[in-house]
């Protein structure tokens, strides 16, 4: 079921030193192309990497917290060309939700890596040194990059009981159920 999906996917950091094999990679990237974006407008655009000169690069793309896409053996940045709609970062956020799910799906982690609105350490911003480095034409902005890979880490996971469901209201903002 696709609860048990939902239920089962986690933040994984760590990684097996294996590749992901290609037909893998075609299907993570189907997945993305098959995210829905609103007035079916498309804006996003990837970039799998599997260099892991690139790879390292792309871990000092913010002071802090992107060091784990170093041993990744793979990584996929979601660009979006902000030309094509209004609602660019929306229809990223959904095609990472959807490659996210589909790593799991196939047995891979993966763990978000936000550059939008973020800085790198010598003040320019992540989605520039990120762009730079991929060689992304104008108009693309980079909105997150996702690094993959088989798990070397095992995570279990969240509880219900951890999930916060004083956040739901019924009808109503504040409406509880009784």
């Amino acid at each position: 079921m696709f609860i048990d999906l939902i239920r089962a996917r986690r933040s994984i950091r760590k990684y097996k030193e294996k590749p992901v094999e290609k037909e893998k990679i075609d299907l993570l990237i189907e997945a993305a192309l098959r995210s829905f974006s609103s007035r079916n407008t498309q804006p996003w655009e990837f970039v799998v990497i599997t260099d892991p000169e690139i790879l390292s690069r792309l871990s000092g793309a913010r002071p802090s917290g992107l060091a784990f896409f170093e041993k990744a053996p793979l990584s996929i940045a979601i660009c979006a060309d902000t030309s094509k709609s209004d609602v660019w970062v929306e229809d990223a956020s959904v095609a990472g939700a959807f490659i996210h799910l589909a790593a799991t799906d196939l047995g891979l982690g993966s763990c978000w890596g936000q550059i939008r609105k973020r800085n790198h350490h010598t003040g320019q911003s992540a989605g520039d040194y990120v762009g730079e480095l991929l060689g992304l034409r104008d108009g693309l902005e980079v909105e997150s990059m996702i690094a993959i890979g088989y798990p070397a880490e095992e995570k279990t996971p969240h509880p219900s009981t951890a999930l916060q469901y004083d956040k739901i209201s019924r009808d109503t903002y504040g409406k509880r159920d009784v």
